[in-house]
């Protein structure tokens, strides 16, 4: 079986193009979009996805901020700098990349952000507008793998999706999600986590299957029905080889199919923007 690949990149880029046109118009309402990112340390893995956001907002005419504290930099040092973002107009919506160093609670620099300045969708409290279906910033992989199937067609209302992950980034926010009555959603949805020890008899049970658990290869193409639509997330580092959640077998079974490189990864960085923009119009 051939599986049709579920290009990310070029989803995102049509999605840019759309969000320049709207930056323009709110330019000309003496309205500037801006968008921060405050990074903790040099994990090369976060220096790379901070450059590649701020490239983002270059192409579509936001304006970026940001603030690079050294790796030892004191929880106060950091509550201070989101403190700034959180009082600066300019700001319209800001991140704390993670992870964070050693010693540095994630939660509380995530309590800290102002939840109308929450560009990730991650505050306790947009997850739960998330959960009472009211508007708000939506996380932003998990608004990117919806958003991405449906371009392609591959309808999940009322069908069985399973992810595996219960992660607050991805696994947990898109099973609320997928759940909800919203156009792309209203899914039947199953959280596998490590706490299950056969995950083949939900999963050949799926129509869509998001791997969500930074577990080299632990989707397989035999536990997979024929056709199936397949979402790969979660990576893992091998030295400088990034590895995927999914084997390598899983594209001669799926139907529709991520690429290693260039599927979650930009439309993630695309509902970035989306969110910014958003959150620029309340200005209006």
């Amino acid at each position: 079986m051939t599986a049709v690949i579920l290009d990310g990149e070029h989803v995102a880029k049509d999605i840019k193009a759309s969000l320049a046109n709207e930056v323009r118009e709110l330019k000309a309402q003496n309205i500037v979009p801006g968008l921060g990112t405050i990074l903790v340390g040099d994990h090369p893995p976060s220096l790379r996805y901070v450059e590649m956001k701020h490239a983002d907002c270059e192409e579509v005419g936001i304006k970026s901020f940001h603030r690079h504290l050294p790796g030892d930099a004191s929880e106060a040092e950091l509550l201070a700098v989101i403190d700034e973002f959180n009082a600066d107009e300019g700001i319209d919506a800001f991140l704390v990349q993670l992870p964070l160093p050693n010693g540095l609670e994630e939660w509380k620099a995530l309590l800290r952000v102002d939840p109308n300045k929450d560009v990730d969708g991650l505050h306790p409290i947009n997850l739960g507008r998330l959960v009472l279906g009211l508007e708000g910033p939506r996380p932003c992989a998990p608004a990117g793998i919806v958003e991405l199937l449906k371009v392609y067609g591959v309808s999940v209302e009322g069908k069985n999706v399973a992810i595996v992950g219960r992660g607050v980034t991805v696994g947990a926010p898109l099973a609320l999600l997928m759940s909800l009555p919203l156009p792309g959603c209203n899914a039947a949805v199953t959280i596998l986590h490590k706490g299950i020890k056969d995950l083949e008899p939900y999963l050949k049970q799926a129509d869509v299957v998001i791997a969500a658990a930074g577990s080299p290869h632990l989707v397989k193409g035999s536990m997979l029905s024929p056709g199936v639509a397949v979402v790969g997330v979660g990576v893992s580092w091998e030295g400088r080889k990034l590895i995927s959640d999914l084997a390598d077998d899983v594209s001669e079974v799926a139907g529709f199919i991520t690429p290693r490189l260039g599927g979650v990864g930009p439309m993630t960085r695309a509902m970035l923007l989306v969110n910014t923009l958003n959150a620029a119009k309340a200005r209006l």
